[in-house]
């Protein structure tokens, strides 16, 4: 990385000089500059608005980019050490899908483990692509999925050769890293492309003392949500490819999605950020780094919590932990994840990032403070002396890989019915069942649904959790594949 180029950010630069021009605007957006909406402006501010500007010659054009848009995704690509690299203003989902509209077309197998995004299911069901899932491990006390295990990865290449691609979760979004290096060697020997989902490893690329970044490990393209712990503002991300991409085909394939109508405020916001990082991301994430640490030893010495870490390493379905990453196993005293997330946001007007049926995530990020890690533990330590119930056995999420019966494309395109959620153990789902967030799907189209399965849904449906993708609001009823003669209905 040059470090002299990084003091440059050719957007935010451009849209200071376009400010002071006063431009008369005939063109869109209609609140011209604020003009149009008074209140818009009183919420918002005239700096914003004036700056919330429509594609022009001095300000280039995201779709086609060939001067300061163009520069910003180089100064980017520089920065993260990768070949080439895509600012991107329809959020991670868009990389994530991008990714693999790249490399996979209709009929072609990709090799991914059950834990990935909704993004991951959805851009299957648009381009038909065969999911071959990778069995993982999941720790049966904290109740999450572990990484993807090297020779389970191994022996799903060599049942399918003919793969055109291997996704992984570097990291997962509670922190477990699988040995992406290994799997890159393992893939590229085999001539398939590794897909690096880093929608929550942005810091992986500037800070010391923390896993293997995608572009460091060799993948072939990373999805990186700079909004996240990168400090960009929200639905801003960044699309890193290595060497071994087509760049500008990869460019058509994001024009495919994305939209026309760049917000400059989004663009602005990852080419500031993209500089603070470069300059500053080391300092910057080792104080994060420092602060999750403290944050883990505190919590544990509270007792009753477990604020895991490290100590779950085992070289394979652990091969790394992300130590930025403040997870906490809550049923220690009693309560699932997300009755301590509601606690927390209701009594203390903390919000965290998440809670599951076992535990809570709290986003330690370049924008946290001391003091907010020390009202944090407080809540935690008042919450157990108040709240605290006697531990017991609940779900673990022992069913997070179901039976797969259709592709995600041809289960969400048959002819379906609502069924009873009671009702529709040994049927296959037609649709999407998860908690969000952390927006892990329970079910995705074409898996089979269980009892156990049901169970599950109906239990976290009792203790509050946001479930979601389902046409049935309330997930009282989930549509299934219409049946023929006890056979899924071809349309």
């Amino acid at each position: 990385m040059d470090k002299n180029k990084q003091t440059k950010a050719p957007v935010y630069e451009a849209l200071e000089r376009f400010r002071k021009k006063r431009v008369v605007p005939f063109d869109v957006p209609g609140h011209k500059r604020g003009r149009g909406n008074p209140e818009l402006v009183e919420f918002l501010g005239e700096k914003c608005l004036g700056l919330d500007v429509n594609s022009m010659k001095p300000l280039d054009n995201l779709g086609h980019p060939v001067s300061v848009i163009r520069e910003a995704e180089e100064l980017t690509a520089d920065a993260f050490g990768a070949a080439h690299a895509f600012l991107m203003v329809n959020g991670t989902t868009s990389s994530v899908q991008t990714m693999i509209l790249s490399v996979c077309k209709e009929g072609d197998k990709i090799i991914l483990p059950r834990n990935v995004h909704k993004s991951v299911i959805n851009v299957l069901v648009l381009c038909g692509a065969i999911p071959v899932y990778v069995e993982t491990k999941v720790d049966e006390k904290l109740g999450i999925a572990l990484g993807t295990e090297i020779e389970k990865i191994q022996a799903a290449m060599e049942e399918h050769p003919d793969a055109a691609a291997v996704f992984v979760n570097n990291p997962t979004y509670y922190g477990i890293c699988s040995n992406i290096k290994e799997i890159v060697k393992l893939a590229h020997e085999r001539g398939m492309k590794v897909l690096s989902d880093e929608a929550h490893g942005t810091h992986l690329y500037f800070g010391e003392h923390l896993p293997v970044s995608g572009m460091a490990a060799g993948a072939d393209m990373a999805a990186v949500s700079m909004h996240k712990s990168g400090g960009s503002l929200t639905q801003s991300s960044i699309l890193l490819c290595g060497p071994n991409m087509d760049a500008e085909y990869v460019r058509q394939i994001i024009n495919l999605t994305q939209t026309t109508s760049a917000s400059y405020l989004l663009l602005s916001s990852l080419d500031i950020s993209r500089r603070n990082l470069a300059l500053r991301g080391r300092e910057s994430f080792a104080k994060v780094r420092q602060m999750a640490e403290y944050a883990r030893s505190e919590i544990n010495e509270i007792g009753g919590y477990y604020a895991y870490g490290k100590d779950l390493i085992d070289g394979n379905s652990v091969f790394d932990y992300d130590v930025t990453k403040l997870s906490v196993y809550t049923q220690g005293i009693g309560l699932t994840g997300i009755e301590v997330y509601d606690l927390l946001r209701d009594e203390y007007d903390i919000q965290i990032e998440f809670g599951d049926i076992g535990n809570i995530l709290a986003y330690i990020s370049i924008g946290d403070r001391i003091q907010d890690i020390e009202r944090l533990v407080g809540a935690l330590e008042d919450i157990k002396r108040l709240y605290k119930k006697e531990s017991q056995t609940m779900y673990c999420g022992k069913f997070i890989q179901p039976e797969t019966v259709l592709t995600p494309k041809k289960a969400f395109y048959q002819k379906k019915e609502p069924v009873e959620l009671s009702k529709t153990a040994g049927r296959i789902c037609g649709e999407l069942v998860m908690c969000y967030p952390p927006g892990i799907p329970i079910l995705t189209p074409g898996e089979r649904i269980t009892e156990e399965i049901t169970e599950y849904i109906q239990y976290a449906k009792e203790k509050g959790c946001s479930l979601q993708g389902t046409m049935d609001s309330k997930v009282e009823r989930i549509h299934v594949i219409k049946e023929q003669n006890g056979r899924p209905f071809r349309s």
